[in-house]
């Protein structure tokens, strides 16, 4: 019970349960006295009918008998129609008062009589009822039957009844007390749980898991809350790992600028043009750091500020790569492109960018003499751009991190910050697609970018 008084929600499921129990115990009642009393309510009709019917049949008999209407006869009649309670009135033929119980030599007092003996009740409504004889219609009787009354041992059973659905209204009601109690408290358990966990997650600990995993809905959530608190645990890894990452890229420039500086503050160096270029570089350096990383922050942002339009691929990948055609004369490498016309929506700035960055890339690796191709296809809905270069390809323990954050190969020729793949591959990503390295040593590398076609 302690998990009942503790949660709103459980004890709205177990009164939920309990006062289901009692509702279709109720319902049964109203149902089954329903059935009763349209069951009587037949009962009482046809008896009605039945004593109608006995009192044409005795005035069709009593003018059969006398071959036409006399008064002496219907007296006699007079007894019998006052011991079934009724009230009768008979008309010939024409509609003319023949005869009638009210004008019979019938005392008053013994018709009250007869009538609480039997226990007839209340008289019904008058009805008009024909009196035939051989199939012609010989007169017409104004009747007026008792309504009638319910057996006492149909009473009895009536109430019995009544009072067995009572009995079962508040056992059903126990029972679904009980039934509701226990499904509350196995319903609320896991939910007590994960919101315990939750709790603990958002008070930092990362670590927390719920381990009360029901096969419902419940346990589909506690899942999607263990896979989601994961995440979070993995962001906040890369998060500290991005920010030592970039502690470490800026703590080397910055301590060239600080010993360049305490050197000439101190004298040991004079502030020659050699010395204000190395600070320059390093200056320099910082700021082509500070751009990169912002460059990164803006990419893992894009899926929210791109702005799409539809434009061909082919167009802004040639241009691109002749944008970028004094770089590649400057290394010495070779650029073919393939490209077939292909439309996507995408945002154009973004989109030059991810080709900039692996073609620059290529720059860096790509031995003197090597050769870059670029090709684009498109294949089962998706533009295929692949970048391919005869450099001296990724080492194996190398290539699952060209993707990382400040990851820098160790055979490349110029320095960089390390995010320009990374830059890319997340470019690629809100545009709704996949960047993919394959390569392998002494073979080159091979790029392949893709994103879903445009087609109108």
């Amino acid at each position: 019970m302690r998990e009942l008084q503790r949660g709103r929600f459980a004890r709205r499921l177990a009164l939920a349960f309990a006062a289901l129990g009692i509702g279709t115990a109720v319902l049964t009642a109203v149902l089954v006295n329903t059935a009763f009393g349209n069951r009587f309510d037949n009962y009482l009709a046809d008896q009605r009918r039945v004593r109608q019917q006995q009192l044409v049949a005795l005035f069709a008999d009593a003018y059969q008998r006398d071959d036409g209407w006399k008064t002496t006869s219907l007296d006699q009649l007079a007894s019998t129609v006052t011991m079934t309670g009724s009230e009768a009135e008979v008309h010939d033929a024409q509609g003319r008062k023949v005869w009638a119980l009210a004008d019979a030599d019938a005392d008053a007092a013994t018709l009250k009589m007869h009538s609480d003996m039997m226990g007839t009740g209340d008289l019904g409504p008058p009805h008009s009822l024909p009196i035939t004889v051989n199939g012609q219609q010989v007169g017409t009787l104004d009747v007026r039957v008792p309504q009638g009354s319910i057996p006492a041992v149909d009473k009895d059973f009536q109430t019995s009844v009544n009072q067995l659905l009572v009995g079962g209204a508040l056992a059903a009601a126990l029972a679904a007390l009980v039934v509701g109690v226990y499904t509350a408290r196995r319903a609320t358990a896991p939910i007590a749980e994960l919101t315990r966990a939750a709790e603990d997650l958002a008070a930092g600990r990362r670590d927390r898991r719920t381990t009360t995993i029901p096969n419902n809905e419940i346990g589909q959530l506690a899942t999607a809350f263990n896979t989601m608190a994961d995440r979070v645990e993995k962001e906040d890894e890369l998060r500290r790992a991005f920010a030592a990452d970039v502690a470490h890229e800026l703590r080397t420039p910055l301590a060239i600028q600080r010993s360049e500086l305490e050197a000439i503050q101190d004298g040991v160096r004079a502030p020659t043009d050699k010395a204000i270029a190395s600070l320059h570089d390093e200056n320099v350096r910082l700021t082509r750091l500070v751009a990169d990383l912002e460059a990164l922050a803006s990419a893992e942002a894009a899926a929210f500020t791109l702005e799409r339009r539809p434009l061909s691929l082919a167009d802004l990948v040639s241009d691109t790569v002749s944008g970028l055609a004094d770089s590649f004369t400057d290394a010495s490498i070779t650029v073919h492109t393939d490209l077939d016309e292909v439309r996507v929506d995408g945002d154009p700035v973004r989109l030059r960018q991810i080709v900039t960055n692996q073609l620059t890339n290529a720059v860096k690796f790509v031995p003197a003499g090597g050769t870059v191709t670029v090709r684009l296809r498109e294949e089962d809905g998706w533009a295929d751009l692949r970048v391919t270069d005869t450099g001296p390809g990724i080492p194996a323990d190398e290539l699952p991190h060209v993707f990382d954050r400040f990851f820098r190969s160790r055979s490349a020729r110029a320095d960089g910050s390390g995010i320009g793949l990374a830059v890319a591959a997340e470019l690629t990503a809100a545009h709704g697609g996949t960047l993919t390295a394959e390569s392998a040593v002494g073979q080159g590398t091979t790029f392949t970018t893709r994103i879903p076609a445009f087609n109108n």
